[in-house]
């Protein structure tokens, strides 16, 4: 359950496997170092030396890290009954496709060509008021927006507008639905909107440019 595995174009990591050890993991930081960056930047040292990546994943939270990436990289959750795609297995505040008695056993994630993840962290929990990963694969880009909306979700107009030009500037016309996005003490919708304009940008730029 804390195995972490690379099989050609596919990472593997079972469910137990702490935050700080996908973090420091030699396999994850070399096939997917945007991952490994996204670990260490999940809550303080006590969190990620006791919170698992498919604890994290089985609860859901609307601010967690993991369910950007593995949205992003069209991951499969494999459970002890099933394999579950991202894309079905995510859906909304706190809730999963996930049965009674049904438990996470590992996450599979499909390399991307390359791929970068940024995040407004709140300054008391490290939770992301807005997290974007973006990946570039073989079949397009894809934007996944965690922290700002009820639950992550795909930016498919960024994901189009990326795919004709890689750059952050591709983004400086886009926004989304503010009305879609949470309002709390933290920060009202339209500052969450604004956001994931910015923060999909800073992620952009950490790519290498478009060849």
């Amino acid at each position: 359950l804390r195995a972490i595995k690379l099989s050609k174009d596919k990472l593997s990591i079972g469910a137990a496997a702490k935050h700080y050890e996908v973090a420091t993991s030699p396999v994850v930081r070399a096939a997917l170092p945007a991952l490994a960056y996204l670990a260490i930047q999940i809550g303080d040292q006590q969190v990620r030396n006791m919170g698992t990546i498919g604890g994290s994943l089985a609860n859901n939270d609307p601010n967690a890290d993991y369910p950007a990436a593995a949205l992003a990289l069209n991951a499969v959750i494999v459970t002890n009954r099933r394999r579950i795609k991202a894309a079905d297995y995510f859906q909304g505040l706190f809730s999963t496709a996930l049965e009674d008695g049904e438990i996470v056993t590992r996450i599979v994630f499909a390399l991307p060509k390359q791929a970068a993840y940024e995040k407004f962290p709140h300054p008391a929990s490290g939770y992301a008021m807005t997290g974007v990963f973006v990946a570039v694969t073989s079949r397009g880009v894809r934007v996944a927006v965690t922290g700002a909306g009820q639950g992550v979700f795909r930016w498919t107009k960024a994901e189009r507008a990326l795919g004709k030009n890689l750059a952050p500037d591709a983004l400086a016309k886009l926004s989304v639905d503010a009305a879609e996005m949470n309002e709390d003490m933290h920060a009202t919708r339209a500052y969450r909107a604004n956001l994931v304009n910015v923060i999909t940008r800073r992620a952009v730029a950490k790519l290498a440019p478009a060849a």
